[in-house]
Parts: C-alpha cells; sequence; structure tokens
C-alpha cells in the first residue's frame, strides 16, 4: 500500500541524479546493455529489454551471472553499458559481472535499494530506488520502484523533458490499483483452490506476467508457468482443456489486437477459464474474471500499474489458503547466489 507515496517520493528526489547518469551513459556512446540481474529484479530487466530496445534503441542483453563466477568465461563488454539490478545489492554473482565489467573498461550502473551494498560499491555509477525498508520476503514497493527508476533513465536518455508528465501520472495509476484491493480479494476466495495455471503477457507486460507467475509459486504455492501470448501459440497452447485456469496482463496498445485474438480462442473456442488484468473493455468482457486497471496511462508505463492488482490477488490468495504472506516456506528476503 506504500507504493503511491514511494514513487511520489522517488520523483522528488531522484529524478536529477537519474538525468546525470543519463548524461554519462551517453557521452560514452554505448552499443547496448548488459543486465545482470537474479529473481524478481530478473523480471525489471525484462521491462528493460522492451523499455531501451522500443524507446531508445538499445539491445538489452540478459547476464547469465554464471558465466562469471563458475565458468570464468566472460564475454566481450567494452562497449557495453554493464548493469545490475537488484533490490539488495548483496548477490556475489551479480556484482562479479559490476567487476568483470569495470576490469574491461565498460561503464557500469548499479541500480538497487542500498547505496552501500557490494553491487553499488563496485559500480561505477548508481541509482537509489528509494524504496525504503521492506521487511516481507516477496517483493512489492522495490519491483514497481526498479521499474520506475528504468522508465525515468529511458526517459532521460532521450532527453525526453516532455515525457516527465507521463512519469508523474504513475503514482495515481497505481493509487487507483490498489483500489482493486477488495475485488482482488474475493476473487482471491474464489480461487483459494487454485493449484496450476498458466499466465501469459506480452510486450511491456511480459515482464509483468512473469513476476505474476513468480508471486503465485512463492507465495500461494501455485505450481504456474509463464508465457508470451506469441510463444504460447507455439506449443504450449496444447495443455489448454476445458477449464483450465489462465490468468492474463493484457494493456491497450501495440499488442491488444493479438491478445485478443487469443482471449477469445481460449475462452469461447477451447474452454479456458480467464482472469484477466487489463483496461481493455473488449478483453475484460470476454474473461470470467478481471481486474479493470486504471486508463490513461501510455503502453511504455503501464507495467508499473498492472502488476499491482496481480500482488494483491495473490496475497489475498495466499490468506485464503491460509500460508504465511510474510514468510514463504524455504525463503529469505535476501539471496546469494555466487
Amino acid at each position: 500500500m506504500e507504493q503511491p507515496e514511494v514513487l511520489r517520493r522517488w520523483l522528488e528526489t531522484e529524478l536529477e541524479r537519474v538525468w546525470q547518469v543519463a548524461r554519462a551513459i551517453n557521452e560514452r556512446e554505448v552499443e547496448y546493455v548488459f543486465l545482470a540481474a537474479r529473481g524478481t529484479s530478473d523480471h525489471a530487466g525484462v521491462y528493460a529489454q522492451y523499455l531501451f530496445g522500443s524507446r531508445n534503441r538499445l539491445a538489452v542483453a540478459l547476464a547469465g551471472p554464471s558465466l562469471f563466477t563458475r565458468y570464468a568465461e566472460a564475454p566481450r563488454l567494452a562497449s557495453a553499458l554493464v548493469m545490475g539490478v537488484s533490490q539488495s545489492g548483496q548477490s556475489p554473482d551479480i556484482a562479479s559481472v559490476m567487476i568483470e565489467g569495470r576490469r574491461q573498461g565498460a561503464l557500469t550502473l548499479a541500480i538497487t535499494n542500498d547505496p552501500a551494498s557490494p553491487l553499488a560499491q563496485a559500480a561505477e555509477l548508481h541509482i537509489d530506488i528509494g524504496a525504503g525498508r521492506e521487511s516481507a520476503v516477496a517483493a512489492t514497493k522495490t519491483y514497481t520502484s526498479q521499474l520506475m527508476t528504468l522508465a525515468a533513465l529511458s526517459v532521460a536518455l532521450n532527453a525526453a523533458e516532455e515525457d516527465i508528465a507521463s512519469l508523474l501520472r504513475v503514482p495515481d495509476a497505481v493509487e487507483g490499483a490498489l483500489a482493486l484491493d477488495l475485488e482482488a480479494e474475493r476473487l482471491a476466495r474464489e480461487h483459494a483452490m487454485l493449484e496450476h495455471c498458466v499466465v501469459l503477457g506480452r510486450g511491456y507486460n511480459y515482464a509483468t506476467a512473469q513476476e505474476w507467475a513468480l508471486k503465485l509459486k512463492e507465495l500461494a504455492y501455485v505450481f504456474t508457468d509463464v508465457y508470451s501470448t506469441a510463444d504460447f501459440q507455439h506449443g504450449p497452447i496444447a495443455i489448454i482443456e476445458e477449464g483450465f485456469p489462465v490468468l492474463a496482463v493484457v494493456a491497450e496498445g501495440a499488442v491488444l489486437a493479438e491478445q485478443i485474438e487469443l482471449l477469445d480462442r481460449l475462452r469461447n473456442e477451447l474452454g479456458a477459464e480467464l482472469l484477466v488484468v487489463s483496461d481493455s473493455n473488449q478483453a475484460l468482457e470476454i474473461a470470467q474474471w478481471g481486474l479493470r486497471l486504471p486508463s490513461g496511462l501510455p503502453e511504455w508505463l503501464t507495467p508499473i500499474a498492472s502488476i499491482v492488482p496481480a500482488q494483491l490477488f495473490c496475497y489475498h490468495l495466499t490468506r485464503a489458503k491460509s500460508y504465511d504472506t510474510e514468510q514463504p516456506r524455504t525463503l529469505r528476503k535476501v539471496t546469494r547466489t555466487k
């Protein structure tokens, strides 16, 4: 519930720093972004792939940190912006990517919630996501703060001051998404027996689908897989049969028409049970259950708001299953992989 205020505070305090970082990046004329992350932060990296690729014409490669720690065969990085995204900044394998990037002469940037962390200290540049302490294991406000940071950096790289107004609308959209809490609770109770499903998204919101699927696994222990709505049709759709639960994130934008076509087929031809998070009337009308996103954000910013109803659904589903929302079994807040 803190997320709107966290995002407002970040916009008030960190935009100038982001512009400084963007100037440093532009001075180096980097050719691509090499991004290292784990877990939820990996999904922020998927958002960055679409964001920087479409708006800044920068290709984003997601790092395999084991190349640096286990195989000792790091790729050539001198012409890259090497970026590490981590809420804690504590994982040694992510820091190792920063260290190797600097050794090769690449520009390095850490995006973390802790400026004193090993990752932040290893990088030449750092942006604080400014989320404050997050006590529960499952990341919520740190994820949306990472997305906001990446979105603002994209704007700054283009020196697109006209897009700042769009950034400033995001906290209100997130607040509107939080207003779905009671509806999310009702739907979660209706799905209390959910044990398996697939989660679908595409484009910018493919990251949202991935994060929703992770929350279902780590909190409610639902066995799920996640697909781009395009990839899903290249084989995995064969698992769908009458009553199979499908969760989908569908936002107005470039991929809407194709997603609508697939949802219609899933519901009316294959008999799937659809729960949809969307700002599209057409998508919500197809689904048996829906959570309506606030309208008004451009597609490239919708993931910051669209994940919030998914977070609420997973929180209430966890409670409906009588599991611990704060401390999932076998998990820790900070995971240090090597």
